[in-house]
């Protein structure tokens, strides 16, 4: 570590510039640690990326409609966590289909290009877009809700988006997800994720369905998936666990009563430290440390 304080800058986007609160402790921490953290929206023609020592990718929301541009921007900034050859994968969840191809069991997933059609499934299903956050265009649709289905898929279709369409999975109301948070490539905490309802609220922002967390302890098999999936991705893309500053694995209970990979967060998801013990934070701000070399 340099005698001048290295300088951290936490990406947010226009309508969270300074994310939703959830890192209020770990920039606390980090700066009880000496290092400077500031936010700054990624798309400021104002600030300087590259001056910074570290980027790190927070509340970038407002990438799906413009993810050329992020993309471009990320491969643009040189200290940028996670890095931008991850950004580039894991902002299209046709990641997905590249795990299960590496055998790790996920949600079973059907993509679905403008132009297609589904094999409507016999059970619920819910179809969301492949490049989307916050739960922003998914929607859950009963069996016997085809036409509802088609015209949102209709929809989504025309605003160029690949659909993934999944069977729901009864579980998760429930039990909901369950998010496994990883930093720096060990297990830091977990927290319950509630069920996508035909009722949830998009925030204030538009950004993200409102959603219902809570603190979890995860089951040894929903650790070992997880720790599995991290391996998997780490070498689909050519990494060591130890660079990916953090990671979000969510795993749902699937209907053979084991469980499976949904989602797997390495650009910007919320690490969910308001519903974790103070050391998370704290292992955060060490992380980041770690990356500078401190």
């Amino acid at each position: 570590m340099t005698a001048a304080s290295p300088k951290v800058v936490l990406a947010g986007c226009a309508k969270l510039p300074e994310g939703d609160g959830d890192e209020a402790e770990a920039v606390t921490a980090l700066r009880e640690l000496g290092v400077a953290a500031e936010w700054a929206r990624w798309d400021d023609p104002h600030v300087d990326f590259t001056a910074a020592d570290l980027v790190v990718l927070r509340s970038t929301w407002d990438y799906p409609d413009r993810r050329t541009e992020f993309l471009d921007w990320c491969d643009s900034v040189p200290g940028l966590c996670n890095p931008a050859q991850v950004a580039r994968w894991n902002t299209d969840k046709t990641y997905l289909i590249d795990l299960a191809r590496a055998g790790v069991p996920i949600v079973p997933t059907e993509l679905l290009p403008p132009g297609t059609a589904p094999h409507w499934p016999g059970t619920e299903f819910v179809l969301k877009p492949a490049v989307g956050v916050g739960s922003i265009g998914a929607a859950r649709f009963a069996v016997k809700s085809v036409e509802a289905a088609r015209s949102h898929l209709d929809n989504l279709h025309r605003g160029g988006h690949t659909v993934l369409a999944q069977p729901y999975q009864s579980a998760v109301d429930s039990e909901g997800e369950t998010a496994l948070v990883f930093l720096g490539g060990v297990f830091s905490h977990a927290f319950t994720k509630g069920a996508m309802l035909a009722g949830n609220e998009v925030d204030g922002t538009g950004l993200f369905v409102s959603e219902r967390l809570g603190v979890a302890t995860p089951d040894p098999a929903r650790r070992k998936l997880a720790e599995d999936t991290l391996d998997a991705a780490a070498e689909l893309l050519r990494l060591r666990r130890s660079d990916l500053l953090y990671a979000r694995v969510d795993l749902v209970r699937a209907d053979d009563g084991r469980p499976a990979l949904l989602e797997l967060e390495l650009t910007e998801p919320s690490l969910g430290f308001r519903h974790a013990e103070p050391a998370a934070a704290l292992r955060f701000a060490s992380a980041v440390r770690a990356r500078l070399g401190g």
